[in-house]
């Protein structure tokens, strides 16, 4: 098949989870054979005049779509996959392909077409007010960047874009979780136009030994939940905990942090192998609606049992005292006690065995491109 990926990539770059997993299945479709061309524009530096042009672009950006329309010509592509639209593109881009007639899927990673961060969360608790309304209640509380006028701009561009129909191009929208199926159901998105395709991760060689540290492994921002973590360590000097990213968080952690607190900052996506080869367990203690982050996949492909939070997708992910545990999000004593009981290492062999089975059953490679190639079949077919 001949396919283009269309995928604005966020600042953050590799500590994004997001632009991981379009790299990846850039790369898992190309592996398989398919001819695959990407259209993934890098934010800009938003200064002075260049600022109020990205402001307009994020509502309608003429660019984008010339952009993506000179692809389409070129490439002529079997399928049009599209994940994040905003804001380095806008939604212009979708309404290039249904200018040209060309099947379109659209993964959602987050909450981002209903809420104006993406993340369902605000001032440290989950927040619906946007969904399925106009998302001025985002902009008066400045939910985006911390910004009335960036909040105005992309709840302007998702307005406008709803009315005119742009979003009515996705032929099937591909939702990482159950959960975020649900929400976006909840949100307007009609169930027939949207399914459940999880992440996958590559296999990492599994873990020989139990390991001797827990292991956090993503972006520092306060939704992470990562504060926790530093409370619940407060009383855990004797056991060491490895922070590896970077973000907005990371000063204000550092300075929480306990000195069985070892923090690696931005590792190269390479090193995560070797990381959890080493990690007792994988802890995600996030206080928002996560929807399946793929450390989670890359933790059970090693053989690490997870502990995450009971919120959002992550209890479908993680099967408790199967292949790994839940832990209330925010209740740092909760999460000490967890902490604790993993200090039985015949439980950690045994929740280990069970993430390595869950990984082999669901989130393989295999598994990832048989997902992709059905769903672009189906739409294909569908469109003609």
């Amino acid at each position: 098949m001949r396919i283009l990926i269309v995928h604005s990539r966020y600042r953050s770059g590799a500590a994004s989870g997001e632009n991981q997993v379009v790299s990846d299945e850039v790369r898992l479709l190309q592996e398989a054979g398919h001819d695959v061309a990407v259209l993934d524009p890098a934010p800009e530096d938003e200064r002075g005049l260049q600022l109020l042009r990205a402001a307009k672009d994020v509502v309608w950006s003429s660019r984008s779509a010339r952009d993506i329309r000179k692809l389409l010509r070129i490439h002529s592509p079997d399928v049009v996959h599209y994940h994040n639209v905003l804001t380095g593109l806008s939604p212009t881009v979708l309404r290039a392909a249904l200018h040209e007639k060309v099947p379109a899927v659209m993964t959602l990673h987050n909450y981002r077409l209903m809420c104006l961060p993406g993340t369902f969360l605000r001032a440290g608790h989950p927040c619906e007010l946007c969904s399925g309304k106009v998302p001025w209640p985002g902009v008066r509380f400045s939910c985006y960047r911390g910004s009335k006028g960036a909040s105005g701009v992309l709840a302007a561009s998702l307005v406008l874009h709803r009315r005119i129909g742009s979003f009515e191009a996705i032929d099937r929208y591909l939702a990482v979780s159950d959960f975020l199926r649900s929400k976006h159901i909840e949100g307007g998105v009609r169930p027939d136009r949207i399914e459940v395709k999880p992440n996958f991760s590559w296999r990492v060689p599994k873990a020989q030994e139990v390991g001797d540290y827990f292991l956090f492994l993503g972006r520092l921002a306060p939704e992470k939940g990562v504060d926790t973590l530093m409370e619940a360590w407060a009383g855990l000097s004797e056991i060491k905990l490895v922070v590896a990213g970077d973000g907005p968080s990371h000063q204000d952690l550092r300075q929480k942090a306990p000195s069985s607190v070892e923090f690696l900052g931005t590792i190269n996506h390479d090193e995560v192998g070797s990381l959890l080869a080493g990690a007792r367990a994988l802890l995600v203690p996030s206080i928002w609606y996560e929807g399946a982050p793929r450390s989670i996949l890359e933790a059970y492909s090693a053989g690490v049992p997870v502990l995450a939070s009971r919120i959002g997708a992550l209890p479908e992910v993680v099967d408790d005292n199967v292949s790994g545990h839940l832990v209330a999000p925010g209740d740092a004593g909760a999460w000490r006690e967890a902490v604790v009981k993993m200090g039985d290492s015949a439980l950690v062999r045994q929740l280990g065995a069970g993430a390595s089975s869950l990984y082999e059953s669901l989130y393989t490679p295999e598994q990832g491109l048989s997902r992709l190639e059905r769903v672009y079949e189906e739409v294909i077919a569908e469109h003609n």
